[in-house]
């Protein structure tokens, strides 16, 4: 599993720290760095590669969802998972619209930032680690895996790890012409 970097962005130092220690605790994920102001995350983002950011709404210098836009301007993709107190659905919406892959209600527990982050953990292995030509149960999962829970597709009799097996198997065989049926 390679490790998944992120960058907390959060204006409150306590609140910072404890955000970096909570993404410590949890396996597989490092934090690449700290910013309390949209500015110095940008400018974190220009140097050191982030794959995610915990991103708090209120920022001092400029107001997240701002900041969400002008990553997206700037071309970067790196994925975003809202923390914040706001609760309006505007806002909610305003999130996803600018590709926000998690949103996170202050105050939490440790149990429930741990879920966010694996869920992002799991759809971020799905992700990569289908072909560039998703079928739709890869695509399915890999947004369930952010939801946190699976979606029930499959034929009664398959399960997801036989499936991925024949998947694996079909892919990895060297093409062969189509049968044509006996005359």
């Amino acid at each position: 599993m390679t490790t998944i970097r992120v960058l907390v962005v959060e204006d409150e130092p306590l609140i910072a720290e404890a955000h970096a220690a909570y993404t410590l605790r949890v396996e597989g994920f490092a934090v690449a760095g700290v910013a309390h102001t949209a500015q110095q995350a940008m400018a974190t983002l220009r140097t050191t590669p982030v794959d995610l950011l915990l991103l708090d709404l209120n920022l001092p210098d400029m107001n997240g969802l701002d900041m969400c836009r002008s990553l997206r301007a700037a071309g970067m993709a790196t994925d975003v998972l809202v923390v914040t107190s706001a609760r309006d659905l505007a806002v909610v919406r305003a999130a996803v619209s600018l590709g926000v892959t998690h949103y996170l209600l202050k105050p939490f527990t440790f149990a429930t930032f741990r879920e966010k982050l694996l869920g992002y953990a799991r759809y971020r292995t799905a992700l990569l680690s289908t072909e560039p030509a998703a079928a739709q149960h890869e695509i399915d999962r890999a947004f369930a895996a952010l939801r946190g829970s699976s979606p029930d597709t499959l034929p009664k009799g398959l399960d997801q790890k036989t499936l991925d097996l024949v998947l694996t198997a079909l892919r990895a065989a060297p093409a062969r012409p189509a049968c044509r049926p006996p005359r």
